[in-house]
């Protein structure tokens, strides 16, 4: 009896089937997979109210912002759209300036003529999904090498996507699932006309900064507003006074009644990636390699932006969004290894192979079919030499520094300047497209940090790396430069085109081959990803080993529970996960309850404290109860609950819906003791942190003032 109570304990610590809460589900699935277990949780509706083809439904609703970094969803009739504030920072800060700080003081427009457009921020709706694993296996053969297999799944993957798309203004594209063992198309109609609408200022949309990030109990107001527009013919347009808002096939209602420990709650979205399904081997290599070296190499960066930042106002602009992007993974990093350890998740892994291992071997047909899966991953590890120094390259030399990847833009330049005049035109569009982003590109740089990174990222790449992984020019610096990779970089800024607007635009102006190749920042690019390939390709062998192997592996463990409910990894694509409001033990003799106040929001206070200060406006309504139509039954203004929904990076900005499809609340966070849950999902532990839907429209009604935004939405008390 023990042991099958630990075989099936294995089993659900991997699928997951036998929980309600762990899983990110295909919406068009849930009529056969999901939808009876939902409605005996709480869930009203019908599979065909959250998913349909042919009638409006709440996929409708929900979209993929900038093709899945985020997800956003529409809450009204004229395009108005709700996401998280961190989703929209990167807009909010580059619209921001000395003279207009929207990260300070937050932003509205009072009018649609106010609103602000974003060239580059998209909004995808999925139109729909199709299984085409069939078509896409159907000349494929077991005697294939990996190579022909992935060339002929390729190859039948473009001609199914190119098919679906016709002549329509639709994206498609085949996903595969489950490590290349099933595939789906998608279907998709993606907006170009975004235009940032509200945002709190940081100091609410940001609570908590660094410190509070990845933690419950939590207080932060992360949301922020955008609207979609359209061409007046209703379908997807590129920015013009000419737009209109779009009307959506359908948008949420939004509840005020508020959240219940137990009660159901759905969330829908475009979950990044999640490997619930690597090996033991994998998790070591994350835990001792991919971990490690993103939190030495981003530690010594964020110190030198942190710094660079505090100067100024402007500073503090320039390097907000880049900060942030680069801090969010170093924590979660950190989390992570520490969840890894705390959680034995390698040994439950192993555990997993183990049973797998005996269940293979009892039939001679299986081990002829699987019995080489778990070698073939355990040897794509072998190499962990190139390996690190392929994290490494990445993280410190392309992540780094961003003169490197700025340089090698101009690439395409060195082949088409030795005939100038047979490449004229060419030379012309490729200077004409660096001109059209040097502004912006400038706009958030500062040659003297980025120099000061460069100098520190190199060393700390020079130091950790074998030379045989360094790049060529690596050789000049420690026989020029004696090793001093400071004394390198201040060297090459001075001597470069590319850390200065003024310099650049020059050379844009009449492009010369002799200065491109004499170009410092140039040359190291060159070197930089010259080995950055050299070293893919050492590592290439391990890489189609490792895929082969997680394919049988996954393969073999469909297999072996047939009879059971599997949910694929997230991969980007629309997912549906369900639970409950719930709390939760994080340690012994502590519970922490499933929701907070805006008591604790002021509790949290420290004046003048980039993290927690409390701006005075928010101060003196929260101090006065001033809650309007918001309050809890229970006199206050709730902040955030959790659940225990199954999300991850992506999920950012997801709605959390009721039981009736009604907005409750905004996705944006999990929790630090669970971080290891996107390589296994632990149920007593893993919470989806959310941002109460009252407290959202408290702000932007009572302390905003832009109470006609509220009158656009449906609004059920």
């Amino acid at each position: 009896m023990r042991k099958l109570n630990l075989i099936l304990l294995l089993t659900v610590f991997i699928f997951g089937s036998a929980v309600a809460d762990e899983g990110m589900w295909l919406p068009s699935l849930i009529y056969k997979l999901n939808i009876v277990e939902m409605q005996k949780e709480g869930l009203e509706l019908s599979a065909e109210d959250i998913y349909s083809i042919n009638n409006s439904s709440i996929k409708d609703a929900v979209v993929a912002l900038d093709h899945g970094s985020c997800t956003a969803e529409l809450i009204s009739n004229d395009g108005l759209l709700l996401t998280n504030h961190h989703c929209g920072f990167g807009e909010i800060q580059s619209h921001s300036s000395v003279e207009h700080d929207y990260l300070r003081d937050g932003f509205w427009a009072m009018s649609k003529e106010e609103e602000l457009p974003n060239p580059r921020k998209t909004v995808s709706f999925l139109v729909s999904v199709e299984e085409v694993t069939d078509k896409v296996l159907a000349d494929v053969t077991e005697n294939m090498t990996e190579d022909e297999r992935s060339e002929k799944v390729d190859e039948v993957s473009s001609k199914l996507a190119k098919e679906a798309k016709g002549d329509t203004h639709y994206e498609t594209y085949v996903r595969s699932f489950f490590n290349s063992n099933k595939y789906y198309l998608f279907i998709l109609e993606t907006f170009k006309d975004i235009r940032l609408v509200g945002a709190p200022p940081q100091a609410l949309g940001k609570f908590g900064g660094d410190t509070d990030n990845w933690m419950w109990p939590r207080h932060t107001n992360d949301f922020s507003m955008f609207r979609v527009y359209c061409g007046p013919d209703g379908l997807p347009a590129t920015y013009s006074e000419d737009n209109i808002p779009y009307h959506p096939k359908y948008f949420l209602p939004i509840s005020l009644k508020g959240v219940e420990k137990g009660d159901f709650a759905m969330i829908m979205g475009y979950p990044g990636s999640t490997n619930r399904y690597k090996t033991s081997y994998g998790v070591n290599y994350t835990k001792q390699v991919t971990n490690p070296v993103r939190i030495e190499v981003r530690e010594k960066k964020l110190n030198i932006l942190d710094k660079y930042m505090r100067s100024s106002v402007k500073a503090r602009i320039q390097y907000s969004s880049k900060y942030a992007r680069s801090s969010n993974y170093y924590k979660y990093s950190i989390g992570q290894n520490n969840g890894l350890a705390k959680l034995n998740v390698i040994a439950k892994k192993k555990a997993i192979e183990d049973d797998f291992t005996k269940w293979v071997n009892a039939d001679n047909s299986r081990k002829e079919k699987y019995g080489k899966a778990l070698g073939l991953i355990e040897g794509s590890y072998a190499n962990v030499e190139a390996n690190k120094a392929q994290e490494y390259i990445t993280e410190a030399l392309l992540r780094g520094p961003e003169i490197f990847m700025f340089a090698y833009r101009a690439r395409p330049l060195l082949y088409l300047l030795k005939d100038p005049e047979e490449n004229k035109d060419r030379i012309i569009s490729i200077t004409t497209r660096m001109q059209s982003s040097m502004k912006q590109f400038f706009k958030d740089y500062d040659a003297a940090t980025d120099q000061k990174v460069a100098g520190a990222l190199m060393k700390l790449y020079a130091d950790n790396n074998d030379a045989k992984y360094h790049p060529a020019f690596f050789a000049n610096v420690e026989k020029k430069y004696k090793g001093d990779f400071s004394k390198f970089a201040e060297k090459m800024f001075a001597k470069s085109i590319f850390d200065n607007e003024a310099t650049l635009t020059e050379f844009l102006k009449n492009p010369s081959l002799k200065v491109l190749k004499k170009d410092m920042a140039f040359q190291a690019a060159e070197d930089i990803f010259a080995k950055f390939r050299e070293i893919g390709e050492m590592a290439s062998e391990g890489t189609k080993d490792l895929g082969e192997g997680r394919r049988l592996f996954v393969a073999g463990l469909m297999e072996m529970n047939k009879d059971k409910k599997l949910y694929p990894d997230a991969n980007s694509t629309m997912r549906l996960t369900y639970g409950n409001v719930l709390d939760y033990q994080p340690r012994d003799g502590v519970t922490y309850h499933y929701y907070t106040t805006t008591a604790g929001y002021l509790e949290k206070e420290i004046p003048g404290d980039p993290e927690f200060n409390v701006p005075v406006r928010m101060k003196e309504l929260l101090t006065a109860k001033d809650y309007g139509q918001y309050a809890d039954k229970d006199g206050s203004l709730h902040a955030c609950f959790i659940t225990n929904n199954d999300i991850t990076g992506g999920n950012s900005g997801s709605p959390v819906i009721n039981g009736k499809g009604e907005l409750i609340g905004i996705a944006f966070d999990g929790n630090w003791e669970a971080m290891s849950g996107d390589l296994a999902f632990e149920p007593d532990l893993q919470r989806c942190i959310c941002v109460d839907i009252r407290f959202v429209l408290w702000v932007i009604d009572i302390y905003a003032g832009a109470t006609h935004l509220i009158d656009e939405m449906k609004i059920v008390k």
